[in-house]
């Protein structure tokens, strides 16, 4: 049944709790944002296979940029059972697999040199915006963390920390291989 009529008043529970609580709490907030960031990967990895969009070289194996998005996302439903209460957690070799795509693909594109202003390929545009809902799911999950709702194990912080950084190298890649030119902003 896709409805239980158990949060009509604006409660919910999770995994851990026998009591309820309500829908604008920390908790719900980290959890929902973490399920929003989710489905736009699903568009993003979506849009990467339309595309055709090529892969990152680790070593002599090669990535797509759909197959980093589904192994992303995976690891996002992890990050979700450990907020909700389930025993489970990131582990240190996904940061690190998140560090040495970045360190490959920064091998690739041209030094960063400041800001830049989004858009580019379609890709890097749903991309830059699933890094903005990367980054306010990580201050959700924190304050979740802060809160003493949930204690979360730093890799898990991590994960959340690099995965704006994968985020934002995959957008570039994706200009850079277009042949786009990255525009800074103006100021005037």
């Amino acid at each position: 049944m896709l409805y239980t009529r158990k949060g009509d008043a604006g409660t919910t529970k999770v995994l851990d709790s026998k009591d309820r609580f309500s829908k604008a709490s920390h908790m719900a907030e980290a959890l929902g944002s973490l399920d929003e960031l989710n489905s736009y990967l699903g568009l993003c990895k979506f849009k990467a296979r339309q595309m055709q969009e090529g892969g990152v070289m680790l070593g002599k194996k090669g990535l797509l940029t759909s197959d980093i998005l589904r192994e992303v996302q995976e690891n996002l439903f992890i990050v979700q059972a450990q907020v909700a209460g389930a025993d489970k957690k990131i582990v240190s070799h996904k940061v690190k697999k998140i560090e040495k795509i970045v360190d490959a693909i920064e091998a690739e594109i041209p030094p960063l040199k400041g800001f830049s202003i989004a858009g580019g390929t379609e890709l890097s545009a749903l991309l830059d915006i699933v890094r903005t809902i990367a980054r306010r799911t990580e201050r959700r999950v924190i304050a979740v963390h802060d809160a003493g709702e949930r204690k979360l194990t730093p890799h898990t912080l991590a994960f959340l920390n690099r995965l704006s950084s994968l985020l934002f190298a995959l957008a570039r890649l994706s200009n850079h291989r277009s042949g786009i030119t990255e525009e800074s902003p103006s100021y005037r």
